[in-house]
């Protein structure tokens, strides 16, 4: 199967499964993925990872056998398939997070820009080279990258198709983190992280977060004050809260 849901502990975990063609994207795999956040999102999955099989790529991006004599309207409809099919991740009801093992290039890379979270490992690549071939991203690398880089340093990357490490992907802000060792149990690591709290005030957090990147600082505020409010009327906002008076470790229930 190109596309590999599986379980362990508290997450589940997608993986590209196609690495004689460097887990290249093709339409039908973009299908699969969704079936697979389709089944995650009825699980009692804390987070969902993503990884490519192999030692050398995440995901090269798109399969390129398939994106030549096709019509206008093909085009359009499968890249619009696309950007709807990674979009479901932003407002996914549990986090998610993207393990960057090796390459990591134009639709793979969209991919792991889609996911809350973006861990990879020290050898990792990653970059949006579609202008190379004469084209420009199209599953929301021209709309994600500049949130995570700003916007001088995406129409560099962009317009150049140019490689990016994993240092510098730190430290300019297109990963979260460089993990050492065994990649999946790195990205299992980092999810643990924040896998324990509660699920519904992790997304309260994360729709503000992302509401910031669109709205004057006076509006964000409101909506600020709004989710703040919404947490505070949940179980898991009670129990905290008597957890720490009692000085114990909290148990939520995502209610």
């Amino acid at each position: 199967m190109p596309v590999e849901l599986t379980w362990r502990d508290e997450f589940a975990f997608i993986t590209l499964n196609r690495p004689e063609a460097l887990n290249a994207l093709s339409f039908q795999i973009v299908r699969e993925i969704g079936a697979a956040l389709s089944e995650v999102a009825e699980s009692d999955a804390r987070a969902v990872l993503f990884i490519g099989a192999g030692e050398k790529a995440f995901c090269a991006g798109a399969d390129i056998n398939e994106l030549a004599n096709r019509s206008m309207v093909e085009t359009k409809q499968s890249t619009e398939a696309g950007q709807r099919t990674f979009a479901r991740l932003d407002t996914f009801p549990i986090p998610s997070v993207a393990i960057i093992n090796g390459y990591a290039f134009g639709g793979g890379f969209e991919l792991a820009s889609a996911c809350t979270f973006r861990v990879a490992t020290p050898n990792a690549k990653m970059g949006l080279p579609e202008i190379k071939l004469g084209l420009i991203p199209g599953y929301g690398g021209t709309q994600r990258l500049p949130r995570l880089v700003g916007e001088a340093r995406a129409l560099e990357i962009i317009m150049t198709g140019r490689t990016v490490g994993a240092e510098e992907a730190e430290r300019i802000g297109m990963i979260n983190r460089i993990i050492e060792g065994d990649p999946l149990e790195g990205g299992i690591a980092f999810a643990r992280e924040f896998s324990g709290y509660s699920l519904p005030v992790l997304g309260l957090a994360r729709d503000a977060v992302k509401r910031a990147l669109g709205t004057p600082v006076d509006e964000g505020l409101k909506v600020e004050a709004d989710l703040n409010t919404l947490s505070f009327q949940t179980e898991d906002s009670v129990e905290g809260t008597e957890a720490f008076l009692a000085k114990r470790k909290p148990v939520f229930s995502d209610g």
